[in-house]
């Protein structure tokens, strides 16, 4: 039988999203890609939004998510800071958590579709 997944998204008051699935693909994509513009490629997103949800995360968080490297012969790239790896073990964290706790409540959403 498929469960339906759950999709987190912690926010601070009514602000906006400080952790949820785009992020997360985000900072996942620039831990395999080693780039941000390569990331945003990975997943389908503008390299705009890919630097404004970065931004975001670094405006949240006591440090900044990346340190980058600037291109030249060797070439630029991206790398996730330690709060970053922790931001995204925290997150799958609180998935597992929440997806164990509503396994009932998702299976009885699944007896009611066709």
């Amino acid at each position: 039988m498929f469960l339906p997944r759950l999709k987190l998204k912690l926010q601070l008051d009514d602000k906006d999203t400080l952790i949820g699935p785009g992020k997360i693909a985000l900072l996942k994509a620039i831990q395999t890609e080693h780039s941000l513009s390569q990331a945003a490629k990975s997943i389908n997103m503008s390299y705009r939004k890919a630097w404004l949800l970065i931004q975001e995360l670094n405006g949240s968080l006591n440090e900044p998510v990346l340190v980058t490297k600037t291109g030249g012969q060797s070439g630029g790239g991206s790398e996730l800071t330690e709060i970053a790896t922790n931001i995204i073990a925290v997150y799958e964290q609180l998935t597992r958590e929440a997806e164990a706790a509503t396994e009932a409540t998702r299976k009885t959403v699944v007896s009611l579709l066709k």
